[in-house]
């Protein structure tokens, strides 16, 4: 089914109709650029706390006096039910309920995207997160100490959660047409990083207060933000009549070049392609699975890497709660570079498995550092942490924008850019099943033999994501050696046609 023209966004509607003006083109495009990326940077803010909170929740009698509420006994002995000897356990349950809740929703909210109003559908969500992540917080203020209620909290928050992505892709794909993408979308991709370093910087601060204010802050904020998505965010040019078959609008009136004329026109005239027809596009299955293995890695990090710092002695000292969720940032700081390397060399070479597969085995050398000497200084420790973020970061984000954006354009759709949604759940969907099996699993291992075995894991992860795209590897090389041959043959042609001119003069 075609996607109808939407009603204009209320707010944009009544300052159209007050000034009698309408916004260029451009100035519609990089609103949704700078609206896109606020979104899912408060998304990712949203998914911090868990792992801020995680070494508070779980307790601990030797606390640190480097925290500000020190005579707080939530702080020094945990929150039951999470301080028992199962502890860790249970707080990886609590992260497995979200994941999964978030990663079935990836398979069907992808597909619903392609049919609904992206505008709503998007607010909806971010309302959504933000009314139950605050929920979940709520538990510290009302002294509510049952499993079955964060449980709860979190699988309803992973439902809401997963209408995020697909959404502002689609809607990035919309706008910004088939180009070379891979360094606008790397930049843009940086909105999970930042996202990531907001959320921890907030949820640590929040922490003098109580843990459940580190919670409900995030809410109360992707709710507000949810509320100017639906007054202002234009999910495509034509339902605010720019371009398209609804209205015509002369060449004078815009600022755009052809090829988004003609991205455009394919993404408003086609039809919602099949979920088995998008799994079928060459291609879409390899990353799906390695990001499947890239997630895994990644999550365990965004929702374990405070608590590992804090119960992990750096120069002989342990780290407070507040410190060491501080000190985590720096992760998305090199994941934040790694996203726009990844990127950019992407662009350069055409080659996006190879660079993926690259920068995921470049990991494995690098956790193994980061594991045994981490600990010899903070220098050390900050370095090796930002390189692990760059490594692990540059293959997620290409893969969930540049790379799901072409798969979702593929040639073998002709012209179908209405698959976009359905490819990027896809997906992000096998990535987020990875990413809800790391944290549990690194509950369960960490509390059973400690984090050498958790690394251990990431080990196999980052190798078996390599190896899943071996065979494009293989493909993209060959197609450049074909390239490089032909260009070779033109150059040579050319300089032939050159010589024989000069010898007819």
């Amino acid at each position: 089914m075609k996607r109808a023209r939407q009603s204009p966004p209320p707010l944009i509607e009544g300052i159209q109709s007050c000034t009698g003006r309408r916004g260029t083109y451009n100035q519609f495009k990089l609103l949704a650029l700078v609206v896109t990326f606020w979104c899912y940077c408060l998304f990712h803010a949203t998914r911090k706390p868990p792992s801020v909170v995680k070494s508070v929740l779980k307790g601990d009698r030797n606390f640190s006096s480097g925290d500000a509420a020190d005579d707080d006994t939530t702080l020094n002995y945990g929150w039951a039910p999470f301080n028992g000897p199962n502890g860790q356990s249970l707080l990886g349950q609590v992260d497995l309920a979200f994941l999964a809740a978030y990663a079935a929703g990836m398979f069907t909210v992808g597909h619903m995207g392609d049919r609904t109003d992206l505008r709503v559908f998007l607010a909806v969500g971010m309302l959504g997160s933000g009314i139950f992540c605050c929920l979940f917080g709520m538990a510290y203020l009302w002294d509510i100490h049952s499993m079955w209620y964060f449980t709860t909290m979190m699988v309803i928050a992973g439902v809401f959660q997963s209408t995020g992505w697909p959404s502002v892709v689609a809607i990035m794909g919309n706008w910004y047409g088939k180009g070379k993408r891979g360094l606008v979308m790397g930049i843009w991709n940086a909105h999970t990083s930042l996202g990531n370093i907001l959320g921890t910087v907030v949820a640590a601060a929040c922490l003098r207060y109580g843990w459940g204010y580190a919670f409900i802050l995030p809410g109360v904020l992707i709710s507000l933000l949810g509320l100017v998505v639906f007054a202002v965010l234009v999910v495509q040019p034509s339902d605010i009549g720019l371009g398209g078959s609804y209205e015509p609008v002369k060449s004078a009136d815009l600022a755009y070049d052809a090829d988004d004329e003609k991205d455009r026109a394919e993404a408003e005239s086609s039809e919602s392609v099949g979920f088995m027809q998008a799994w079928a596009i060459p291609g879409v299955s390899s990353f799906a699975f390695c990001l499947f293995f890239s997630k895994l890695i990644a999550y365990t990090f965004l929702y374990w890497l405070p608590y590992y710092i804090k119960s992990t002695p750096i120069e002989g000292r342990l780290l407070s709660a507040k410190q060491a969720g501080d000190l985590s940032t720096l992760f998305d700081v090199g994941g934040v570079a790694g996203g726009i390397m990844a990127g950019h060399l992407s662009d350069k070479s055409g080659a996006s498995a190879l660079v993926s597969t690259s920068f995921t085995l470049a990991s494995v050398p690098i956790l193994y550092m980061y594991r045994y000497y981490g600990n010899v200084s903070f220098v050390v420790n900050v370095v090796l942490m930002m390189a692990c973020g760059f490594c692990v970061n540059g293959p997620y984000a290409l893969i969930t924008t540049a790379v799901s954006a072409d798969l979702g354009t593929h040639e073998s759709l002709a012209g179908n850019a209405k698959a976009l949604a359905t490819v990027t759940a896809i997906i992000d969907g096998m990535g987020s099943i990875g990413a809800a099996i790391g944290p549990m699993l690194t509950g369960y291992i960490s509390e059973r033999g400690g984090f050498d075995g958790v690394f251990v894991m990431l080990y196999i992860a980052a190798l078996s994501a390599g190896l899943l795209l071996v065979r494009l590897c293989i493909k993209e090389l060959q197609t450049m050696k074909a390239d490089r041959k032909l260009g070779m043959r033109v150059s040579s042609g050319v300089q032939l046609a050159a010589k024989a001119a000069q010898a007819v003069v």
